[in-house]
C-alpha cells in the first residue's frame, strides 16, 4: 500500500513540477493523473496493490470533502452575499455539461455507426 500511495504522490508531485516549470495553465493533479494513466496504459494494466489502493481511498472519498465543507462553513457570509450569482453559475454550468454530453453521446452514435443515437436501446 505504501508504495501505490507513493505512486499517485510521485505523480502529482511530477504533474505540479512540470505545470510550474512550463507554465501550463492545468493543474498539477490533472497532469500527474495523465502521466499515470499513460503508465498504466504502457503497462497494459493495473497492479493489484494499486488497485487495492484505489479502491480503499475511494470507499472514504467522503472524508477527503470534509476540508471542502468546513471551508464553505467559513466563508459563509459571503456565499450569502453572492447567492445568486453561485446559484445560476451552478445551474448554468450543469445545463452546459449536460449539453455537451447529451451532444458527444449522439456525435459518437453516429461516428460508430449507430442509427438509433436516440438512447432507445432494443
Amino acid at each position: 500500500m505504501l508504495e501505490s500511495l507513493t505512486l499517485l504522490l510521485v505523480c502529482q508531485l511530477t504533474g505540479e513540477v512540470i505545470v510550474r516549470f512550463l507554465d501550463i495553465p492545468l493543474p498539477g493533479p490533472v497532469l500527474g493523473m495523465v502521466l499515470l494513466f499513460t503508465g498504466l496504459l504502457v503497462r497494459r494494466g493495473v497492479p493489484k496493490t494499486l488497485q487495492d489502493t484505489a479502491s480503499g481511498l475511494l470507499s472514504n472519498l467522503s472524508l477527503l470533502f470534509v476540508p471542502a465543507g468546513v471551508g464553505v462553513m467559513l466563508h459563509v457570509t459571503r456565499i450569502q452575499d453572492a447567492w445568486l450569482a453561485i446559484g445560476a453559475s451552478l445551474i448554468l454550468s450543469t445545463l452546459i455539461a449536460v449539453g455537451v454530453t447529451a451532444g458527444t453521446m449522439v456525435l459518437l452514435g453516429r461516428l460508430s455507426g449507430d442509427r438509433d443515437s436516440g438512447g432507445e436501446g432494443n
